[in-house]
């Protein structure tokens, strides 16, 4: 077993890694496939690990010590087996620990005595995650405790599945944002990434039989038509899609006080990602992905960056700032899109904790300005994967046109 101890470096790595992440540099979920399994994706537990080293949250049951150590990526079963210590009663994960951490025998304790209290989510690239690894490991290692945790892990995501596809960030559902469906960060996507290998016959989901396998496919076929049917559509023009959506109305819906009910670049351009994978698109699936390569060719805003500067330490109840976030004129700078467009104007917006929306990053308090990604360069990805799409998929580029 190779260990490594956590040394500041290392905790700057997985800083940079969920940074990189963040801005779409990076995947945030899992790839590998069992065939050639060997270690574990940190990319895919980064956020998770970011939260727990930098962002100490009051409710988790155990914390980092300075200097933790963490298993090295090739560690498979050892992180498994944290994996399972983590795994709730109702097969679901919470989130914000490091599945890599080296635990003692009392933070081991700790978290057996607390597999009751069902705080399990999809947030920050949890349960999806923590399943891909289980079917991986235990494709490798036939062991069957991982195995049984697995389904475990794949009955929580049938179980908290809505009758119309989409799935609550929280389950058990809470009384608050996080029962609404959510795009935000990547989740969605995450999960419908996993039952696409499922659905797909990938080799590290063969112990699924064939009832159990079927169950699956009609989870994954009964998504499609939500992301079909939640591109917000702006008065007969086409966009993209919201953060995240009531889950009986399906309207675009508020998350956090600063998180309004808009047209979300960001989260767009992952979800048309995720649908220009499948293969042989239906006629649904392509007008969306078509639509939505419109719209991001509508909202590019030219001539600007935002820069990050200096600033004097500013300290407030929600985080510390050392740093400033400014918008400057660049005649060079490559389009850039904000995070959020209005509805209806389409104009490109901002919002602080007081869930006032303003037009200009200036407009909002520096700890939102600073500690929130309000621009993005997410939609280029999809604008530079448009043409292979087209050629993949054998479709005509004049189809391409607005009705």
């Amino acid at each position: 077993m190779n260990l490594k101890k956590n040394t500041i470096a290392n905790q700057l790595l997985i800083r940079s890694i969920i940074t990189l992440a963040f801005f779409g540099v990076l995947p945030i979920r899992a790839q590998q496939h069992s065939i050639n399994y060997t270690k574990i994706d940190v990319k895919a537990f980064a956020d998770n690990a970011n939260h727990w080293y930098f962002g100490f949250d009051k409710k988790n049951v155990i914390n980092p010590r300075p200097g933790h150590p963490r298993y090295e990526p090739t560690a498979l079963t050892s992180i498994a087996d944290n994996i399972l210590l983590f795994q709730k009663n109702n097969g679901g994960w919470p989130k914000n620990y490091d599945v890599m951490a080296i635990l003692s025998p009392e933070q081991k304790d700790s978290l057996i005595q607390v597999k009751s209290i069902l705080n399990t989510t999809y947030d920050n690239g949890s349960t999806y995650t923590h399943i891909t690894v289980l079917a991986n490991v235990y494709t490798v290692t036939k062991k069957e405790k991982y195995k049984t945790a697995a389904l475990k892990g794949l009955e929580y995501v049938l179980a908290s599945q809505y009758s119309n596809g989409g799935w609550p960030q929280y389950y058990p559902l809470e009384q608050n944002y996080s029962r609404y469906i959510t795009f935000n960060d990547g989740n969605f996507e995450g999960i419908m990434t996993m039952l696409k290998d499922i659905y797909e016959n990938q080799p590290e989901y063969a112990f699924l039989d064939k009832t159990y396998r079927e169950k699956l496919k009609h989870a994954y076929e009964k998504a499609i038509p939500c992301i079909i049917k939640t591109q917000i559509n702006d008065a007969g023009k086409p966009t993209a899609w919201c953060q995240q959506y009531d889950e009986v109305t399906l309207q675009p819906a508020w998350a956090r006080k600063f998180e309004p009910a808009s047209i979300c670049n960001r989260e767009s351009a992952d979800l048309v990602l995720f649908l220009m994978t499948i293969d042989h698109p239906g006629q649904d699936v392509v007008r969306a992905i078509q639509d939505a390569v419109l719209w991001f060719q509508d909202s590019k805003i030219y001539n600007i960056r935002e820069k990050t500067i200096p600033a004097p330490k500013l300290v407030t109840p929600f985080r510390v700032s050392t740093t400033d976030k400014i918008v400057v004129i660049d005649s060079l700078a490559p389009p850039i899109w904000t995070r959020y467009y209005e509805l209806v104007t389409h104009k490109p917006i901002f919002c602080d904790r007081d869930s006032k929306i303003v037009y200009a990053l200036a407009d909002i308090s520096r700890e939102r300005r600073d500690g929130y990604g309000w621009y993005t360069y997410a939609p280029q990805k999809v604008l530079n994967a448009y043409p292979e799409w087209l050629k993949r998929c054998a479709i005509r580029e004049n189809v391409l046109k607005r009705d």
